[in-house]
């Protein structure tokens, strides 16, 4: 049998990791950097979200998306989403863009995300009347007032700024700030649109996404279908691919929010849900 020399095994240990370092480097070797964090929506649960916290956890899922609590109700939701050893990812903003006090609340609630450990706002941005010109410069401003507490403000895929990739990058090229950018939901493209998929729209808006909404649709336009992931028209092996391509790794939060006129139990619901989560899960890495 050959004795090992004590240079041998030197040598031996450099090359070991100079190959995993080459590895690492070209992508080979999948780190724990290679997956994306998944959240789920409390407002996915409807009516029954008083169980939604410890509903996730029991199906696995380590984050989730919030509505921004009140002021005095921060620390209790931190301490309730500890109970239920869950982490916050995205938390959802609210206020009247047409009017001039939304740069100092979403500023505010931006002070509420640092406080939570958030790094991402949601916010379903409308004009509500106003001129696009001055909701573009109140957007501006409230993403400089986001930046000062290390927030993104994430525009949701809605009409009039959102309605779809090519709309979400003329809003992004006016207000033109790196704290404003998108929430890509990936059902309402075809709900808002005729003629075009998920996919499509994402190829053009990837470089300004911040946060993806994954969200089935039966792809008929303003048709309210959104049932349980995988079971309808988005083809998200696609989308995860894309999002791949373009080393996206940041928030994925499921959103369901069922069919019109068809009323589900509790136990539906949860059973949607947790279905869900198995399907993205089957699909691709999750943290």
């Amino acid at each position: 049998m050959k004795k090992w020399r004590v240079e041998d095994m030197k040598f031996s240990a450099v090359l070991v990791m100079i190959t995993l370092v080459l590895l690492a480097a070209s992508g080979a070797w999948a780190a724990d950097d290679a997956a994306w964090p998944l959240a789920c929506r409390t407002a996915s649960y409807g009516k029954y979200d008083a169980g939604a916290l410890d509903h996730m956890s029991a199906i696995g899922l380590n984050y989730v998306f919030i509505p921004v609590p009140a002021p005095d109700q921060v620390e209790a939701t931190i301490q309730k989403l500890k109970d239920s050893k869950l982490t916050p990812l995205v938390i959802r903003g609210n206020t009247d863009l047409s009017k001039e006090t939304c740069v100092d609340e979403l500023g505010a609630q931006a002070a509420i995300c640092e406080k939570m450990g958030v790094k991402y706002m949601f916010l379903s941005a409308k004009c509500n009347g106003a001129e696009k010109s001055v909701v573009y410069d109140r957007l501006r401003r409230a993403g400089e007032a986001a930046k000062q507490h290390g927030v993104i403000i994430s525009l949701e895929t809605h009409p009039e700024l959102c309605t779809n990739g090519d709309v979400q990058l003329e809003t992004m090229k006016a207000i033109n700030h790196p704290n404003v950018r998108i929430n890509f939901d990936t059902a309402n493209i075809t709900f808002y649109n005729k003629d075009t998929t998920a996919v499509a729209e994402l190829k053009k808006i990837i470089d300004y996404v911040a946060t993806l909404e994954i969200k089935d649709h039966n792809a008929e336009f303003e048709s309210w279908n959104f049932p349980a992931l995988g079971t309808g028209k988005v083809d998200f092996p696609a989308i995860f691919a894309l999002l791949k391509a373009h080393k996206y790794y940041g928030p994925v939060t499921i959103e369901f929010e069922g069919v019109k006129g068809v009323e589900l139990t509790e136990e539906q619901t949860k059973k949607a849900i947790a279905d869900s989560v198995a399907y993205v899960k089957s699909i691709a890495a999750f943290k």
